[in-house]
């Protein structure tokens, strides 16, 4: 039987090779480098743009929120906006629940 498969002669197991403190060092900077290109960079850019458009509210700005309620910003104060989301039907949303910013006209279109 042996014709078809070499006979395999077990060896005499060696040393584990030592890795050096250095190498797990360059792994583990290399792994957070991954990690911050990935993850953290995009939240912190999507953070920062977020930011920058609630700051640039303004009255009679066609919002939606994000729970997906649209309307109108009819009062504006500082953590909190009064939106129109119907013919006398006012509602007050905190600043930061703010999704979207819809071009004018969006909603009376829809």
């Amino acid at each position: 039987m042996s014709f078809f498969i070499s006979d395999a002669y077990a060896q005499a197991a060696g040393a584990a090779p030592e890795q050096s403190p250095m190498s797990f060092m360059i792994i583990m900077l290399v792994m957070f480098g991954v990690m911050y290109f990935v993850a953290i960079r995009p939240q912190m850019k999507r953070a920062k743009d977020h930011k920058a458009m609630v700051e640039a509210l303004g009255k009679g700005d066609e919002i939606v929120t994000s729970g997906g309620i649209g309307g109108r910003i009819v009062d504006m104060g500082d953590a909190f906006v009064t939106v129109e989301i119907a013919p006398n039907t006012q509602i007050k949303v905190q600043r930061h629940a703010i999704a979207a910013v819809l071009p004018k006209g969006t909603l009376k279109s829809s």
